[in-house]
């Protein structure tokens, strides 16, 4: 099941995507599913929003062993994570804005997946229950922002650096899909999530851990190989296998 979140009549819905319609949703798909008993075509749907609601955004570096092998780093033990803010989302075929003053753009292919139901202190063979689907998230980052200040949290926070999307994708086994980015249509990263070290599962129970999980809440799960620079006029599409592509553009 795809569900997707977008604008109809200036008003948010969200609602389940089937081939050439959209049956609307009576409210967010959190905790249960009910149908508005409407049926909408999907090519009057102008424009598709980021399929979440977050009030976080968590994410996972450093989290896939060819990764770790390209950077000749050493397998973490634990998770290394960071946030990002709400603030940061945008859709499918939005723009990324290129910000002043930052002099590399880089792209990071995801897979990230969105909280169905609040928890805290989740136990990792229950995760799944916590969990609504998955979907492509682009992890993009000011890389000379990112050395320079140690930290990450100004480099990851600019406002469009967190493209979501096309929709959620409910049924789906994340343990071995194919995961790549395409700049201007030219393949810059080919991996796989059997490369994970940790698992979606063992993410969310670590993290619930740390912090109270909510209903929409993100958390993406790292990104493989080869990342690289994007430029004002760029196309950049992330893809996962068995959820689409996510598509978006770079401008100044």
């Amino acid at each position: 099941m795809r569900l997707v979140r977008f604008l109809h009549r200036r008003k948010v819905r969200w609602g389940i995507l089937e081939e050439e319609e959209i049956r609307l949703l009576r409210e967010p798909p959190f905790y249960r599913i009910r149908l508005a008993g409407i049926n909408l075509p999907s090519k009057i749907i102008k424009k598709f929003l980021a399929p979440a609601q977050p009030t976080k955004i968590i994410l996972v570096g450093l989290n896939y062993r060819d990764h770790a092998k390209e950077l000749k780093m050493k397998i973490p033990k634990e998770p290394i994570i960071f946030l990002k803010p709400p603030s940061s989302l945008v859709g499918n075929e939005a723009n990324i804005i290129y910000p002043p003053g930052v002099r590399r753009l880089d792209y990071e292919v995801e897979l990230a997946f969105v909280i169905r139901k609040a928890g805290k202190n989740i136990p990792q063979d229950k995760a799944r229950d916590y969990i609504l689907g998955y979907t492509c998230l682009n992890d993009v980052t000011a890389r000379e922002l990112q050395q320079k200040d140690v930290q990450w949290t100004r480099a990851k926070s600019f406002d469009t650096f967190c493209p979501l999307g096309p929709w959620v994708e409910t049924d789906l086994d994340p343990s071995n899909l194919s995961i790549s980015s395409y700049l201007n249509g030219k393949i810059k990263q080919n991996s796989t999530t059997a490369n994970l070290i940790f698992s979606p599962f063992h993410l969310l129970s670590f993290i619930s851990r740390i912090m109270s999980l909510r209903e929409g809440d993100v958390i993406s799960t790292g990104t493989p190989p080869k990342v690289g620079p994007m430029e004002v006029g760029d196309t950049i599409e992330v893809k996962v296998e068995g959820i689409g592509t996510l598509k978006n553009y770079v401008v100044a």
